[in-house]
């Protein structure tokens, strides 16, 4: 019994030993699966945070697929719309899409799409267009054509890139508009410009014939009138009559001879001369010399400018016209004006300034319109200005006026500088 009992005590120490070990391998599994549970939960936060990431990111998606979905609608909602042809190719020549307006110059149907555009049966010359396409796919350039079609209508064909993000190559836009009405509205418009040129050469013809037949017998009666103020006249009521003749053939060829420079420069009919400045000026005092010791008017010069190119009957018309206004418009004082000419930069600026009576300011666009005239006591026709500008517009140039009642006024000529005839000497056209 004490044996069995050693024996039984024996087993139940090696049972507690096997039970603490168990005991002390349960205890290390448990820490085990408290780490691994640990690990467990951590992996199950970011698999969390992961997934809201995931839900961001999907709902992302979705408003790109939206909008993608609005754009893609939007280009197929103008595809339908739009009347004039669209083509879209690849860089094999292959068709990828087109609109339904391309129909009305090729032969389409859905099933062309993927097929190369030389099969494709149409009204236009697909060489031209197959040519131009590879042109623009080689350079990367746009090619614009006009193409009649076998039905007599005219498309204008516009070849373009068609490019990525990336900004890399990957085919080809066609499209197709249809400038029929345009061909024949520009036909109608070619037709009626080729009237309008025979009508104005017929009327410069008729203005340049005119001018010169009526200078002729104009010039016969300035030499009986002439001849007449030679003699007596007994009754003093005629010599009235003949100062108001004497005026009027004055003012008549004087607008004969304005009327032929306007049709001149209408015709391009201006030759250029090298004019110097002091020598013209010179002349128009010559021409004005009653008139400005009349006034007891002074003209005085600064010439940086010594010579120009210009027309030298379209400058001396020019001038004469703006000395002669300072001095019939002149005030009490004695007339000074004071001509001008400096370079500014490409241009040449001539002046006439004065001290006379002035512009208002609201007369001085009237002053350059054909008959404009300010003051009708003050003889004139109101042709000089309108003209002195019509000349130096249609060389390039610009006048302005610079006006203050009784106290002058400054009228600016630019003209642009063209070459030169010395170092020193710009010259103008």
């Amino acid at each position: 019994m004490e044996e069995e009992l050693k024996q039984v005590q024996e087993k139940l120490h090696a049972a507690y030993i096997k039970l603490n070990t168990s005991n002390e391998n349960m205890q290390s599994f448990n820490e085990e699966l408290i780490s691994t549970n640990e690990e467990m939960q951590s992996t199950n936060e970011e698999i969390q945070s992961v997934n809201e990431e995931l839900h961001s990111i999907n709902a992302e998606y979705q408003l790109k697929n939206k909008e993608l979905g609005q754009s893609n609608d939007d280009l197929n909602n103008y595809f339908r719309s739009n009347i004039n042809g669209l083509l879209f190719v690849n860089k094999d020549l292959l068709l990828m899409k087109f609109s339904p307006g391309t129909v009305k110059q090729i032969n389409l149907l859905p099933s062309d799409v993927g097929r190369p555009l030389s099969n494709i049966s149409t009204n236009i010359k697909m060489e031209t267009i197959i040519e131009d396409i590879r042109t623009v796919l080689a350079t990367g350039n746009i090619v614009s054509k006009e193409i009649q079609t076998s039905n007599g209508r005219w498309y204008q064909i516009m070849s373009m890139p068609y490019t990525q993000s990336d900004n890399s190559l990957t085919g080809a836009i066609i499209t197709f508009n249809d400038i029929s009405d345009l061909k024949e509205t520009q036909h109608e418009l070619d037709k009626k410009n080729l009237s309008l040129l025979r009508i104005n050469e017929d009327l410069d013809n008729f203005v340049h014939t005119t001018s010169h037949d009526l200078l002729a017998p104009l010039s016969n009666i300035e030499m009986s009138i002439e001849l007449m103020n030679t003699l007596e006249v007994p009754d003093p009521e005629l010599n009235k009559f003949l100062r108001v003749i004497n005026s009027s053939i004055k003012k008549f060829r004087s607008l004969i001879t304005d009327i032929a420079t306007v049709a001149k420069l209408e015709s391009g009919l201006v030759t250029t001369d090298i004019i110097k400045l002091e020598e013209l000026l010179n002349d128009i005092e010559w021409s004005l010399e009653s008139k400005i010791k009349a006034a007891n008017a002074v003209i005085q010069r600064n010439f940086e400018i010594k010579e120009l190119a210009f027309s030298r009957k379209n400058l001396r018309s020019i001038l004469f016209n703006l000395i002669s206004n300072s001095i019939k418009f002149r005030s009490a004082e004695s007339p000074v004006i004071v001509v001008s000419c400096i370079q500014s930069g490409d241009k040449i600026i001539l002046t006439v300034e004065d001290n006379g009576i002035g512009i208002a300011g609201e007369q001085i666009e009237k002053i350059f319109e054909l008959y404009g005239r300010v003051d009708n006591t003050i003889e004139g026709h109101g042709i000089g200005l309108y003209l002195a500008k019509k000349i130096i517009e249609s060389s390039g140039g610009e006048i302005l006026v610079e006006s203050e009642i009784n106290k002058g006024s400054k009228f600016t000529v630019y003209l642009q500088q063209q070459t030169k005839v010395s170092a020193s000497k710009p010259v103008l056209n």
